[in-house]
């Protein structure tokens, strides 16, 4: 069986320094976890949350865990086409994945969130699915390109000439992961690029179906689909008692009967070990857990200690 992995999943949008996240992570990898996962954002969402002191670029960010980590997989869920321009963000991962010893992994799509563009000026288009498939062309192919080779694109978005493409990440190929519930383009997407196709926030049948929808484009264009791991992220809230849960829910602002009603992992350990169990029998081999609070170390230690161990 392919091996089963578990992730933490940050938004440190919501208002975490670069020490916060940093801690968080150390004790991610203390607990047991596979890896450390964040957004890539640089605006807080919703009234609860601050934001203060402010964003932090994912990237910069991961360079920086890469020399304070010695075991995690390191990676954005997920950036954003509309940031950078696929010839620096193929530098800037390549470099992240030497910085790591070769621990990093590309989520890459065409970004939802239209008023942080607007708050930091970045342009917005509307139509973007275009230029996420042109990124993945582009990003793909500097990393693949043989040394002493050159490589040139000539897309609708993005051309390059002669670029040496350099440097080149440890990892050959490095993961690239492509998300999303979309039901035509964002599978077969993923089949032509992906290691991983991440479905995320989801009820039960949607991520059953994405991911058959994954396999089945895999067919298409002649690629096992046994290679596309399937994965799934869902927001958590865990606690040893009732009391523990509730507490940890108000420290995101969202009411506890709220949040048991939706596609989460919530409750107790057996609670979240039971739903988590359910989606490995489905098909998951990576299981993101997405924690808002980062100053909640212990809620990292308790997932370590109490699911962890069961579901493996």
């Amino acid at each position: 069986m392919t091996t089963l992995e578990f992730c933490v999943f940050t938004e440190p949008q919501q208002g975490a320094s670069y020490d916060t996240q940093l801690a968080f992570a150390q004790q991610a990898e203390e607990s047991g976890f596979d890896g450390f996962f964040r957004s890539d954002h640089y605006l807080a969402m919703g009234d609860f949350f601050s934001g203060e002191p402010g964003p932090t670029d994912a990237w910069t960010t991961l360079a920086g865990l890469a020399r304070e980590t010695t075991s995690l997989r390191l990676g954005t869920l997920v950036s954003s086409v509309t940031y950078r321009s696929p010839g620096v963000l193929a530098i800037q991962v390549a470099q992240v994945d030497q910085m790591s010893g070769g621990r990093v992994e590309l989520g890459l799509g065409t970004g939802w969130f239209e008023a942080e563009h607007a708050a930091y000026g970045i342009p917005f288009p509307r139509r973007r699915f275009d230029l996420l498939e042109e990124q993945l062309e582009v990003v793909t192919g500097l990393w693949g390109t043989p040394a002493g080779e050159t490589f040139s694109y000539d897309g609708s978005h993005y051309q390059l000439t002669d670029s040496p493409a350099l440097p080149k990440p440890v990892q050959s190929p490095l993961p690239v992961i492509v998300g999303g519930a979309g039901l035509k383009r964002t599978p077969s997407l993923a089949a032509r690029f992906a290691a991983e196709h991440n479905i995320a926030f989801q009820p039960e049948d949607v991520v059953v179906d994405r991911w058959a929808r994954g396999r089945a484009a895999c067919e298409e264009i002649g690629r096992d689909p046994a290679t596309l791991r399937q994965t799934v992220a869902l927001t958590t809230l865990a606690g040893a008692n009732e009391a523990e849960v509730a507490r940890r829910a108000s420290a995101t602002g969202v009411a506890l009967d709220d949040f048991r009603t939706g596609h989460t992992f919530c409750g107790s350990a057996q609670e979240i070990v039971d739903r988590a169990g359910r989606l490995i029998e489905l098909g998951a081999r990576r299981i993101y857990f997405q924690m808002i609070d980062m100053t909640d170390l212990d809620h990292v230690a308790f997932l370590g200690e109490e699911v962890l161990p069961q579901l493996r």
